[in-house]
């Protein structure tokens, strides 16, 4: 039987990490609970469904760009702590920064699009253990008071 969470060497085949570090907590039915906490067949609050099952979960050791952001940066309490997240995660955007931006009312970006230097800071090449949130279908999930994409089981190799 295969096991629930498998750590995957920083030589896996994605070439772009996205991911959630080990203490940053995730809105579920349960409440908030911190991503580790987490087994497939949760169900997580979603934006745009409202509730999803969790297939998997892919915890990996990765050396990749990462992006701090500062608590409260993105506003009020967006993110609620201080939080590290790879570069190419993906965030929803909709509040000025969307408008202003990307002339959208809301958009999808990957984080290290939004660094500042000051809130927002690229940190460079980091090794972190991201767990990667994986449902049948794409959706934005509340994790550290911010709204990420999480892909589909489909999306992975």
């Amino acid at each position: 039987m295969k096991p629930a969470v498998s750590l995957q060497d920083s030589k896996a085949q994605h070439a772009t990490p996205r991911g959630i570090a080990a203490g940053t907590t995730v809105l579920t039915l349960d409440g908030e609970l911190p991503v580790e906490f987490l087994s497939p067949g949760d169900r997580v609050i979603t934006r745009d469904s409202g509730m999803a099952v969790l297939r998997d979960i892919r915890v990996r050791r990765v050396r990749c760009r990462a992006v701090a952001i500062s608590a409260g940066s993105l506003g009020h309490t967006r993110p609620d702590e201080d939080m590290i997240l790879p570069a190419a995660q993906r965030i929803l955007v909709r509040d000025w920064r969307a408008e202003a931006l990307f002339g959208a009312t809301q958009a999808l970006v990957p984080v290290a699009r939004l660094a500042d230097g000051q809130y927002i800071r690229d940190l460079g090449e980091t090794e972190m253990v991201l767990h990667e949130l994986l449902f049948d279908d794409v959706h934005v999930i509340y994790a550290g008071g911010m709204e990420l994409d999480a892909p589909a089981v489909t999306e992975t190799v």
